[in-house]
């Protein structure tokens, strides 16, 4: 597999925490991982309608902070490399958020089966989210698996960290006021929750396009190695793969733009393209324009 993050030495441990196993849902597995993860993607990271009537997979357990990786680690190991990311994207946001919103870090909690958050309880099947209420990025490791095996994802590192930058875009918005403005209470191709979702996926953008040139404060190299084609096709792809008119067709239904809070396959994958190309924060103004 190719090298992603340059350079040598290490990334600091402590960023990410790995909550202790608990029963519940097999991690995506079967119809109803399907289903579950379906819900969550239409429903929107306000996650808690949801999570609180999600299966009866057990409480957090305790929490264990993932330690120092290695940069050939953060290359191999997927928890390692949810690290890796996170500290990419702290480097990013912290200088690049308007002076007058005030940065703060989000937490980030890897898990497996089920896990109390600030928005309820969430199990494996829910997919990644970001939870408002306690500022956390939460994931299952194995979501990828089913991105790969029930959505037709080709996978890969950069896939993987789109999913990672997604969700803490989610937490910018969180802390500049998009989510207390917009009205995410409703759905339809032109909504404030598709836009909402559209704004994430450009500034995961902004982050991809940023990440070969920041240099990484502890070690002195880049975050990351110039992206190849091949390594911005699996992002793309990943962001087709979770586009609501993909669900919709994946999950034996028509296609009816009036139900969508994520957008289109298309969508996604132009807007995390804008911001990419165009590294402004400008760019990923998604409530401004008449053309999703």
């Amino acid at each position: 597999m190719r090298v992603t993050f340059s350079g040598g030495g290490s990334f600091e441990g402590g960023r990410v925490r790995r909550r202790g196993r608990a029963g519940g849902a097999a991690a995506g597995g079967g119809i109803v991982g399907l289903i579950a993860l379906a819900i969550y993607l239409f429903t929107g990271y306000d996650a808690s309608p949801v999570l609180d009537g999600l299966q009866e997979g057990g409480g957090g357990g305790q929490a264990e902070a993932v330690g120092e990786c290695t940069v050939e680690q953060a290359n191999t190991d997927p928890i390692c490399r949810f690290s890796a990311t996170i500290q990419s994207l702290d480097a990013y946001w912290a200088a690049t958020l308007p002076q007058d919103v005030a940065f703060q870090q989000p937490g980030a909690d890897e898990f497996t089966g089920g896990v109390g958050t600030g928005c309820g309880q969430a199990s494996s099947a829910t997919g990644p989210f970001y939870c408002p209420p306690d500022q956390t990025i939460y994931l299952d490791i194995t979501f990828f698996d089913t991105l790969q095996q029930q959505f037709g994802a080709q996978g890969g590192p950069l896939a993987e960290m789109y999913i990672y930058a997604h969700e803490y875009g989610h937490h910018v918005q969180n802390l500049t006021g998009v989510f207390d403005r917009a009205d995410r209470s409703g759905g339809g191709a032109d909504s404030d929750s598709v836009r909402v979702e559209l704004q994430a996926d450009c500034y995961a953008g902004l982050w991809a396009g940023d990440a070969a040139t920041r240099i990484d404060p502890d070690r002195g190299e880049t975050f990351l190695e110039p992206i190849t084609a091949e390594e911005l096709a699996q992002a793309l792809d990943a962001a087709a793969a979770v586009g609501d008119d993909h669900i919709q067709q994946q999950s034996g239904g028509g296609v009816d733009p009036d139900t969508w809070t994520h957008g289109s396959s298309e969508q996604r994958q132009r807007w995390f393209t804008t911001g990419y190309e165009q590294g402004t924060l400008a760019a990923c103004d998604t409530f401004a324009t008449n053309d999703l």
